[in-house]
């Protein structure tokens, strides 16, 4: 992993004390991860609807039970990747949609499990193009709005929060994803929208007692007066030139001699290249 010094980021985020943590999710390991530690679950496993059901249940059952927050919000939040195509024509919702959500699954694959490749020459959708695809398992949200509802309905009866549309991959076009976009937002958006608010609702109602002691297990955050002092550059550089010739111990960390050293050529003042 990477790690870096304290630093002030801005500009500052819209929400307190920071956004909504969320974590990458490809099996049942890593979602019970995230829900112990109160992370959002963002799901690429492709589950079926039916299967979704079981996934929510225990990501929910480890969060009330086990929760110990990672980070200063928790986030209890489950959301699951489905493909996407929607048009009045079942055939031209799966012409246009199902090549693109193969190739995604495709990449994940490539990238996450048997695949091998030269940054910047290999050409993924050429693999993809060569390679003798599976039968889909399922169209998830690909075909006409009545099915793209039946599907999202499954997912919220499920208990699924929020569901994450994968149409851009591929070769599919810009203008049949904008109006496969527009058909979802005027025959199949406002079914879920208008009971979005009650449903969130009853939700927050259950996990209440949950969240409110999730909440009190927070670490805690680190004092301002453990946060370093962080110097401009050309006083680093200062520093630097001080202490070889003073050859003796100044001030400056580790992680700011190794950075001026970089941006120097490895070399250092008054030393012999």
């Amino acid at each position: 992993y990477f790690s870096m010094p304290t630093r002030n980021v801005v500009p500052k985020p819209l929400q307190t004390p920071h956004p909504p943590p969320w974590v990458a999710c490809s099996s049942r390991d890593s979602l019970r991860y995230a829900a112990r530690y109160g992370l959002g679950a963002l799901t690429f496993a492709f589950v079926d609807a039916s299967e979704a059901k079981f996934w929510v249940e225990e990501y929910y059952e480890i969060f009330e039970k086990e929760c110990e927050p990672l980070t200063q919000r928790v986030n209890p939040n489950i959301a699951m990747v489905s493909g996407f195509s929607c048009h009045d024509n079942e055939e031209t919702a799966v012409a246009r949609g199902l090549d693109g959500l193969r190739f995604f699954r495709f990449a994940l694959a490539h990238y996450y499990h048997g695949g091998s490749q030269i940054p910047g020459q290999t050409d993924i959708w050429q693999l993809y193009r060569q390679t003798t695809q599976e039968p889909a398992e399922g169209r998830a949200g690909i075909g006409t709005p009545d099915q793209v509802r039946e599907h999202l309905e499954v997912m919220e009866a499920a208990g699924v929060d929020q569901v994450v549309f994968i149409q851009q991959a591929g070769a599919n076009l810009h203008e049949d994803i904008c109006e496969s976009l527009e058909l979802f937002a005027k025959r199949v958006l406002p079914d879920f929208k208008a009971r979005d608010a009650a449903q969130v609702e009853r939700k927050d109602k259950r996990l209440a007692e949950a969240i409110e002691s999730a909440e009190k297990q927070k670490p805690a955050l680190v004092p301002l007066s453990e946060i370093p002092v962080v110097d401009a550059y050309p006083v680093l550089k200062r520093k630097l030139e001080e202490k070889v010739e003073a050859a003796e111990p100044t001030e400056m960390s580790d992680d700011g001699e190794k950075f001026l050293l970089s941006i120097e050529g490895g070399k250092r003042t008054g030393e012999n290249a």
